[in-house]
């Protein structure tokens, strides 16, 4: 007979803020320039639903793990829920619902009709196998049925899930509803509807923004160095689309450490040596080891963090040289952090800006897998480009009329389009 564990890690006890506490100190600076009345504040500073699942899931070696699993919907007043599912040991709710606002303001802020979710489950998929994390990611699948839809809250990968999980999750959603439906997640397959362009879409949006606020700030491409932050998929992304546009990449770092050339990093090389070597840049003798703590703080024109949450805090930001932060990663800049970051001139584009490429192309997943038509790699392209073109301008254009930092001045177009929404609809 099989025996039973429940398998729940506490969140670590890590010197970092709460990100629900960061998201609302920002959101509640932007509701008092917007003057917003009590009712609305309310009722976007609390989720719509907060779904807490416990699944049981067969181990390879006979036994039964129960993992707990959430989905937070913050959000639906511009259309369906959107958000991601996370893989980790370290998933606590307050991150999710906090990652689920984020995702109301940044799908509002690039003009999209969504509204914002996030998922998760405790888990170390480092430590499970295929088949394991299949029947997990089914599981959980399963226990969300009533939650999940192509018109009701739409999954997407996110930390520790990629195009597989997605496929194991529409098939599963699939069978409840006894048809194909390709549009109930994104980030799949591109045989099962994918969208060409989705892999580099956050990262292709982090160099829009980028050379966007660069010609604000008059910053001339061949005389720009930039420091990346983590080397996944938008890092590494990120670093070879402002590669190829001529910026001079300067250090970059992964989780086997960082690695600086003041002559920059040839980053062709830097990714066919990761692809080579396990995902790892550790050895790579394109560079010289650096301390990972350092890169925040090298001398560089332009600072990517596209890792995790709070690494730019109130110990480190006194310190930065960059005149320009581009948040690829959500949350990376601690809320206490803002202040002394606005006081040094420090232009920052926040990561609902940012990394919003992500989730425009998501959007034209759904929307083609809605349409039942494929669409070219360049209509992707121009169109995800524009839009974020546009959201930049008008970010920019709302910061000047209030005299405000690019971050709450984000946190302003989000926040007014969807307490209009509410009043236009009728209020509550």
């Amino acid at each position: 007979m099989a025996t039973h564990t429940v398998y729940k890690e506490p969140a670590p006890l890590i010197d970092r803020e709460n990100p629900l506490e960061s998201m609302m100190s920002r959101f509640n600076v932007a509701a008092e320039i917007l003057g917003l009345d009590e009712e609305t504040y309310n009722v976007l500073k609390t989720p719509d639903k907060q779904v807490i699942v416990h699944i049981p899931v067969t181990m390879d070696n006979g036994k039964v793990r129960v993992f707990e699993g959430y989905r937070v919907i913050h959000n639906t007043i511009l259309g369906p829920s959107k958000g991601g599912i996370r893989y980790d040991k370290n998933v606590y709710l307050d991150e999710v619902k906090a990652l689920a606002a984020w995702m109301t303001w940044k799908c509002a802020v690039v003009d999209i009709p969504y509204g914002g979710a996030k998922g998760g489950i405790i888990c170390d998929p480092t430590t499970m196998s295929a088949g394991e994390i299949e029947r997990m990611t089914r599981a959980y699948t399963l226990a969300l049925k009533d939650v999940f839809g192509p018109d009701r809250d739409i999954p997407a990968p996110d930390m520790g899930t990629g195009p597989r999980e997605m496929a194991w999750l529409m098939d599963e959603f699939s069978k409840t509803v006894g048809m194909t439906s390709s549009a109930v997640v994104t980030g799949k397959p591109l045989v099962m509807g994918g969208s060409l362009g989705r892999t580099e879409a956050t990262g292709r949006g982090v160099m829009v923004s980028c050379l966007a606020a660069m010609v604000k700030l008059d910053m001339k491409i061949e005389e720009t160095s930039v420091a990346i932050q983590g080397f996944g998929n938008v890092g590494s992304w990120t670093a070879k689309l402002m590669f190829d546009k001529g910026l001079k990449i300067k250090a970059v770092s992964d989780i086997s450490g960082a690695y600086w050339n003041a002559d920059g990093i040839n980053i062709d090389e830097a990714i066919a040596y990761k692809n080579a070597h396990g995902g790892r840049l550790e050895g790579f003798t394109g560079a010289v080891p650096m301390d990972p703590d350092e890169l925040l703080t090298s001398e560089v024109d332009v600072l990517v963090p596209a890792a995790v949450e709070d690494v730019i805090t109130e110990h480190n930001a006194p310190y930065i040289k960059a005149k320009l932060i581009v948040e690829g990663a959500n949350g990376p800049t601690a809320a206490s952090a803002d202040p002394i970051i606005y006081a040094k001139g420090i232009s920052v584009v926040p990561d609902i800006l940012a990394n919003s490429g992500g989730v425009t192309v998501s959007y034209f997943e759904w929307v083609q897998n809605k349409q039942g038509f494929k669409w070219t790699a360049e209509m992707v392209t121009e169109r995800a480009d524009r839009i974020m073109s546009d959201a930049f301008e008008k970010v920019y254009q709302t910061s000047l009329k209030y005299n405000i930092s690019l971050r709450i001045a984000a946190y302003v177009v989000a926040i007014d389009k969807v307490a209009q929404t509410y009043k236009f609809r009728g209020g509550f």
